[in-house]
C-alpha cells in the first residue's frame, strides 16, 4: 500500500489540508479558517485538531502516514521549522515544526509557501519534474520558487527565490518590504492597478478614467478586460508588465539555466497576451543558448500547488536524509 502524505498550506484567510498518496493522488482535501486572533496562537492547535479528526474519519492507520509537510507565509530558518516572520498571520519566531510535531506525534517539515508551490507544480503540474525549474506566482504580490539540480533553493536564511523583491525600477513605487521599485510593485495585481492609475493621472480622457468614473473602482482584471476589448492604454500596461517579467526571468535563467519556467497566480489568468509578452521579452533579453532549452508556460495546479508541494516536501526530506 502507498504511504500517506499530509500537505498543509497556511494562508492568511484559510488553511488548505490534503491527504495524498506518495504517488500524488489526493485522497481527501479540505479547508479550515485561519484564526489570526492573538498573533495566530490558535493556528497550530487548529491544524493538529483538524488532522487528527480527519485521520479518524478516514480510518487511516498512523503507521501508514509518512509525515506532514507545511507551507507557511514568511521566512523559514533553514531546517529548523521556525517561522521567523509571517506578517499576514501574526507570527514571529514561531517554532511551527516542533510544536505541530509534538501535537501530532509524527514528523513535520516546514518550508516557505511559495517554495512549496514550486515543488508542487514541478511534481504534479506543468513542471513535469524538471531538474532545473522556476515558478513565479503573480497575485497580490509576486512569489517565486527555484529548483536547481533537483534541489529546492532556500539560501542562507530562507530568502532565496524571493523573485518579487528583485529591483526593477530603483526610483519606482514603494514596496511593502520597504524598498522602492521591486518587481511586485509592477507585475502584481496591485502593481498593474498602480500602472493604470498613472495612466488616469496623465490622461483624464482615457477609457480607464471613464471606467473608474462609471464603476468607482479598478482591479487588475478590469485592466485585462479592457485590453481584450482593444484599449491601447491597457494593452501597453500588459506589454510593459510582460517586458519587465521577461527581463527578470532572463536574468534568473542566466544563473539557473532552467528547462521550464511556469507562471501562476491570479494575474496569470490574463492569459495569452501576458504570456506572449513575457516570452517575447525573454527571447530578446536572454542568451539564445538559454532560450533554446527553456520553455515558458502557465501553471496547472492553481490553488492546489501548495498542498501538493507540502506533501512532496515529506518525500524530499526522507529521500535526502
Amino acid at each position: 500500500m502507498d504511504n500517506i502524505l499530509i500537505g498543509v498550506d497556511i494562508g492568511g484567510t484559510t488553511i488548505k489540508i490534503g491527504f495524498l498518496t506518495d504517488q500524488g493522488t489526493i485522497i481527501n482535501k479540505y479547508e479550515i479558517p485561519t484564526n489570526t486572533i492573538d498573533n495566530g496562537n490558535q493556528i497550530i492547535p487548529d491544524i493538529a485538531t483538524s488532522i487528527n479528526g480527519k485521520i479518524k474519519e478516514l480510518s487511516i492507520k498512523q503507521e501508514s502516514i509518512l509525515g506532514v509537510g507545511v507551507g507557511a507565509p514568511g521566512f523559514i530558518i533553514g531546517e529548523s521549522g521556525i517561522v521567523e516572520e509571517g506578517v499576514n498571520i501574526g507570527w514571529k519566531d514561531v517554532n511551527l515544526g516542533n510544536q505541530l510535531s509534538d501535537q501530532l506525534q509524527m514528523p513535520v517539515f516546514v518550508e516557505n509557501d511559495a517554495n512549496l508551490a514550486a515543488l508542487g507544480e514541478n511534481w504534479m503540474g506543468s513542471g513535469n519534474r524538471a531538474s532545473n525549474f522556476v515558478a513565479i506566482t503573480l497575485g497580490t504580490g509576486v512569489g517565486g520558487g527555484i529548483i536547481a539540480n533537483d534541489q529546492l533553493l532556500t539560501g542562507e536564511n530562507g530568502t532565496a527565490g524571493e523573485i518579487g523583491h528583485i529591483t526593477v525600477a530603483p526610483n519606482g513605487y514603494l514596496c511593502n518590504c520597504g524598498k522602492h521599485g521591486c518587481l511586485e510593485t509592477v507585475a502584481s495585481a496591485t502593481g498593474i492597478v498602480k500602472q493604470a492609475l498613472e495612466v488616469i493621472d496623465m490622461k483624464p480622457t482615457s477609457n480607464l478614467n471613464k471606467y473608474v468614473q462609471a464603476n468607482g473602482d479598478l482591479t487588475a482584471k478590469d485592466v485585462f478586460d479592457l485590453a481584450s476589448n482593444g484599449d491601447t492604454d491597457c494593452l501597453k500596461i500588459i506589454e510593459r508588465t510582460g517586458d519587465v517579467l521577461g527581463l527578470v526571468l532572463s536574468n534568473i535563467a542566466t544563473i539557473i539555466n532552467p528547462s521550464k519556467i511556469v507562471i501562476g497566480g491570479g494575474v496569470s489568468k490574463a492569459g495569452k497576451p501576458l504570456l506572449d509578452a513575457i516570452k517575447h521579452s525573454f527571447n530578446i533579453y536572454a542568451l539564445e543558448r538559454l532560450t533554446k532549452v527553456c520553455k515558458i508556460d502557465t501553471a496547472q495546479l492553481g490553488n492546489d500547488a501548495g498542498v501538493y508541494g507540502a506533501a512532496y516536501l515529506v518525500i524530499d526530506k526522507f529521500n535526502n536524509k
